[in-house]
């Protein structure tokens, strides 16, 4: 019987790719829970659960959508060593949810970087098979002690997770101050903020903002509800921030950022007023040269953000920053899944753009 290529072709991609010579198993690995290792890129410490975003004390006080996004993991990862020549994972989310235009690798998997000559560099990603996975990452490293960065779930939560190491091998935490922990970026936004739709983990901008500035940058991105609910200006004050960058335009329209915009930002100056905040424009949807009312809508929202900051400016704030929003994503229309969510080309065209502005003001 013939088989054709492309069920071949197809039979091969369902198998995780190793390297030559035989693959250890996983069933032969010891289990660290992570629990025991550092968390980074988490702003709150008073949080419900391990991996929340926002602390317990909001559940009672904000909307419920906006609750339950919080208890997604995007921008946190596990920092870690060892001297393993294999890593593996086994996980367990929340949610278990499906998106029709994001990857599960981005949704609910996990990405593992390696600190190499001073850079994080990208190992591989664990794929997830479902809510509850358990996959080799790499095998047939050298056996040398080396710093790993794993990070979490973009958009789900997660119950438990656990690094598969060899039985003689150690995993510790990290000797390396890297991203470095003290001040970090803090970022406010919608889901483009929270990572939709990177094709894996390591790819949102947040994500690759904290590699290339090599400090932490704390998420508050909340898919659909970067409403500028003033609980999380509140939550943001109290952090000790280098930096807060606002990205939360295509949640509001005009007559919203009248409303609360100013208000949020009076919240953050109370007790941070000589802190930097990065003010950034509605990203140009590629659809929107086509669509006449998203055109005007995203000028409008636009014209009202630098209303707002020439307010701002006029009142003696010294420390208020602006960032157009026409090429973030580049200006060839290739830069989104769906029109409005980025692929990881828009992604790293949005932190490359970002990178020199953001990292001039914590210079400052």
């Amino acid at each position: 019987m013939k088989l054709s290529y492309f069920f071949i072709l197809q039979i091969l991609l369902s198998f995780p790719t190793v390297a030559s010579g035989s693959a250890t198993s996983l069933d032969s690995l010891k289990y660290v829970n992570a629990a025991g290792l550092p968390l980074i890129g988490k702003g709150v410490n008073d949080s419900q659960d391990r991996y929340d975003r926002l602390p317990a004390t909001l559940e009672a006080k904000c909307r419920k959508d906006l609750w339950t996004l919080s208890k997604n993991s995007s921008g946190l990862a596990i920092r870690f060593r060892t001297n393993s020549r294999t890593i593996a994972a086994k996980w367990e989310v929340t949610g278990n949810i499906v998106f029709n235009h994001m990857a599960p690798t981005g949704m609910k998997g996990l990405d593992l970087y390696c600190l190499k000559n001073g850079k994080w560099q990208y190992v591989n990603t664990a794929r997830p098979g479902g809510k509850i996975s358990n996959v080799m990452i790499i095998d047939h490293m050298s056996g040398e002690e080396m710093e790993y960065m794993m990070y979490l779930p973009l958009y789900d939560g997660l119950a438990n997770l656990e690094i598969g190491v060899e039985h003689t091998s150690t995993v510790d935490g990290p000797l390396v101050d890297s991203p470095r922990k003290e001040k970090p970026v803090v970022f406010y936004g919608t889901s483009i903020t929270q990572g939709g739709c990177a094709s894996r983990t390591g790819m949102s901008y947040t994500n690759q903002l904290t590699r290339m500035l090599d400090r932490l940058v704390i998420n508050l991105g909340f898919s659909g509800n970067g409403k500028l609910d003033l609980e999380i200006a509140e939550v943001m004050a109290n952090m000790d921030a280098s930096c807060f960058v606002m990205d939360c335009l295509p949640n509001v329209n005009a007559s919203q950022m009248n409303e609360k915009y100013v208000r949020f930002l009076e919240i953050i100056r109370e007790k941070k007023p000589d802190v930097p905040i990065l003010l950034v424009e509605n990203i140009f949807y590629p659809h929107m040269y086509f669509n006449q009312n998203v055109y005007k809508d995203v000028q409008e929202r636009n014209a009202t953000l630098m209303k707002i900051y020439s307010g701002q400016k006029g009142k003696g704030d010294r420390n208020i920053y602006y960032l157009k929003g026409d090429n973030l994503i580049g200006n060839d229309f290739e830069g989104t899944v769906d029109g409005v969510h980025l692929t990881d080309l828009g992604f790293w065209r949005m932190s490359q753009n970002m990178y020199p502005v953001i990292k001039r003001l914590i210079n400052r």
